[in-house]
């Protein structure tokens, strides 16, 4: 049986593919909700958009200074892939405003309707799972695991 691969190792090589694809559909999903959350998200000046901000660490609070200001200057975040591409299977991946009004565009206030848009993207997690599963297979199929 020269040359042949033993069992354990064809095994470990399995469980090593699977857990990486297990992690490629976790942090593709998170990515797939937090898009959806942006695409939801009224715009206005792109203030509100711009201070969604992602961390493994724990949610940031919103900012009752966060607010746009005249002058076009806008809260810039980090890009959120970059925090997820480092989000251990199994942590949590926490999505956040900090603009000062946030909570009134999720919610509505002063006779406005809120937007869900955050509420309305979680709720698509299954669709949003499905479609990682999907673009994890397709990249197997392709070779590019």
């Amino acid at each position: 049986m020269a040359g042949q691969r033993s069992f354990s190792a064809s095994v470990d090589e399995w469980v090593a593919a699977t857990r990486e694809r297990m992690e490629a559909v976790f942090r593709l999903s998170a990515e797939y909700v937090i898009e959806n959350v942006i695409e939801l998200t009224p715009v206005d000046t792109g203030f509100l958009r711009a201070s969604l901000t992602v961390s493994t660490d724990g949610p940031l609070p919103i900012r009752s200074d966060a607010k746009p200001v005249r002058d076009g200057t806008t809260y810039e975040t980090g890009p959120y892939s970059l925090v997820i591409s480092g989000a251990e299977l199994g942590s949590v991946v926490y999505a956040s405003f900090v603009a000062a009004y946030a909570a009134h565009v999720e919610y509505g206030a002063r006779g406005r309707s809120g937007r869900g848009m955050v509420r309305l993207a979680a709720q698509r997690w299954p669709e949003h799972v499905d479609r990682a599963v999907r673009t994890a297979k397709a990249r197997v199929n392709s070779g590019m695991t």
